[in-house]
């Protein structure tokens, strides 16, 4: 499964880069996979690999602003802008015919809810892997960003990301600090475009009306697994909470539960 990476053009001009895993024979499925906050698609290698050798075609963007994707670091003018970059890789699928299943893990996860909300053209299958519809930010951090969002937006501030808080493994953090392309810090305008995102896909949960998995480690302190409980109560979603991980399922044991429990839940339903 040879990792590609092309570029495709967002509505307003700007090169964003893709990452793609093609499966050894013909794909039985499609999945776009979407980024957390700070981070970039290279950190889901091994996951692109596991789900290309599970006979999935992977797709997965860097989000503008993060990694080899064009924009100012950790900065977007509306959170729609997210939204709308999507909504060109769904609607131009790889592999037509097939079901897609959209995943998206923390900002990712947020960003992915918020698009199947929207009038976007949907995906078939829905995969959250803790989904931050709110997240452990002190009271100051929130203030700051409704504040100088609109006053000073690029202004960039820490992100206080540990190592500890992103796996039981300390190599993941280590490395996650070691990557050139990991951005620890985020604009006043994204956070304050975030916090409002949050808030509307907590009012609009109701109307989640596709077929939806969550997985949510038991330890994680950067979205508490708390927040994901709401979306565990509604019909037509599952949700699989791992005790003892943290912040990044894919990457505790290397990933290999976290992958089994997404390739079965999508078996079960394709």
């Amino acid at each position: 499964m040879t990792e590609a990476m092309n570029t495709f053009r967002a509505r307003d001009g700007a090169t964003l880069l893709l990452r793609t895993w093609a499966p050894a024979r013909t794909a039985r499925g499609e999945i776009l996979l979407v980024h957390g906050l700070g981070e970039h698609s290279g950190r889901y290698r091994h996951v692109g690999e596991y789900l290309a050798a599970s006979g999935f075609a992977v797709r997965a963007p860097d989000l503008r602003g993060f990694g080899r994707s064009a924009g100012t670091r950790a900065y977007v003018d509306g959170f729609e802008v997210f939204l709308d970059d999507l909504a060109l890789l769904v609607s131009d699928r790889a592999v037509p015919g097939v079901p897609l299943v959209l995943v998206g893990h923390s900002l990712g996860g947020l960003i992915a809810l918020s698009y199947v909300l929207s009038g976007h053209p949907r995906p078939d299958l829905l995969v959250l892997s803790a989904p931050a519809l709110d997240a452990d930010i002190s009271p100051l951090k929130r203030m700051l960003a409704r504040v100088l969002g609109g006053v000073a937006p690029r202004l960039a501030l820490p992100n206080a990301i540990t190592g500890e808080q992103l796996s039981t493994d300390p190599s993941v953090g280590e490395a996650y600090f070691a990557d050139p392309l990991v951005y620890t810090k985020s604009t006043t305008r994204l956070g304050r475009e975030s916090l409002a995102a949050m808030e509307a896909a907590r009012r609009g949960l109701a109307d989640l009306s596709i077929p939806t998995l969550v997985i949510h480690g038991g330890d994680d302190t950067l979205v508490p697994t708390a927040v994901s409980e709401p979306l565990g109560d509604l019909a037509g979603v599952e949700r699989v909470v791992f005790e003892g991980f943290r912040h990044e399922s894919f990457n505790e044991g290397g990933g290999r539960l976290a992958l089994e429990t997404v390739v079965g839940w999508i078996d079960a339903r394709i």
